[in-house]
């Protein structure tokens, strides 16, 4: 590519230090503004006080304003992966930015997986890791295989013409939809907004009518770029403090599962934070409501030592 255009929102004094924040799957840095998260976290006295950090969320590598298929290329686009996101990060904060070293990388989903990776591959450059909802092991079982839903659909679909269509093929929104309730909301937290037949089809229905304005290839893009994610091998090289948090409910990563029992303790300064499950989680989506897990972060602003 001639060039790679990365978009990125700063909160606070370019003189505090220096915060990141990491966005999911299909998401946007605005889109970490919202009450839930950014309401919860960057105000006077929250634990990310806009007035004393400096915030900085970059709009991933083929999501919101940065390169994407949808900018012209289609799928002449260069398959990333997320090792591909780190780097252009990473080279937005030290080059663009002029930040030689941050207090915290925070992320959600995507995001967290990817804080995972930043911790492999510059270990020096931070103090303190959070990811959240987000395990260092192999992307695998019902986790990829959901994955494939959307994947499938789109390249199967005959209204995609090989990246090459007219209108947004019909079975984006379809998939995208149905792999949001398989793997986000809980068990719990779904059965009490629908526990009935009926209530089930209507908030079917409700998120259906939600007016839908992704791109095809763009989503295609962002799903596959997990296809190869894998720290495992490599946790050992984390310096940094590190603060996992994720929550019971998570059907993406499900805690039986015994990644982080096997990961943590190959980090030096490593420990997990676990949300209890209930009627008021939602599963995966838990941890995009900074209100289960703030205090914990402010904990380690005010504990973790600064290299």
């Amino acid at each position: 590519m001639p060039e790679l255009k990365l978009g990125y929102i700063t909160l606070g004094n370019p003189a505090g230090e220096t915060v990141v924040i990491l966005h999911g799957t299909a998401g946007t840095a605005a889109g970490m503004l919202n009450p839930g998260f950014g309401g919860e976290l960057f105000g006077p006295g929250q634990p990310l006080d806009a007035a004393k950090y400096f915030i900085v969320i970059p709009d991933a590598l083929g999501m919101g304003a940065s390169s994407k298929p949808s900018d012209g290329l289609r799928t002449a686009f260069p398959r990333y992966n997320y090792d591909d996101m780190v780097l252009a990060q990473y080279r937005l904060l030290t080059e663009g930015l002029k930040r030689s070293h941050v207090r915290m990388i925070l992320g959600n989903s995507m995001g967290g997986m990817l804080v995972w990776l930043w911790g492999i591959q510059y270990p020096d450059y931070m103090d303190t890791l959070v990811p959240l909802a987000a395990m260092p092991g192999p992307m695998s079982g019902r986790n990829w295989m959901m994955r494939r839903l959307i994947l499938d659909a789109i390249r199967t679909d005959p209204e995609w013409k090989n990246g090459h269509y007219t209108q947004q093929p019909r079975s984006l929104q379809f998939a995208s939809l149905f792999y949001a309730i398989g793997t986000s909301g809980g068990n719990l937290g779904l059965q009490k907004l629908a526990p009935t037949r009926e209530k089930a089809d209507q908030l079917v229905e409700q998120r259906f009518k939600v007016p839908y304005t992704a791109d095809a290839n763009d989503n295609l893009y962002q799903w596959d770029a997990s296809r190869d994610y894998d720290p495992s091998a490599q946790l050992g090289r984390i310096k940094a403090t590190v603060l996992a948090i994720n929550s019971a409910d998570d059907e993406r990563n499900p805690p039986e599962l015994g990644v982080m029992e096997k990961a943590l303790p190959q980090i030096p300064a490593a420990r997990l934070f676990l949300i209890p499950a209930s009627s008021e989680t939602a599963g995966h989506s838990t941890t995009g409501q900074a209100k289960w897990w703030k205090k914990e972060v402010d904990n380690l602003l005010q504990t973790a030592p600064r290299k």
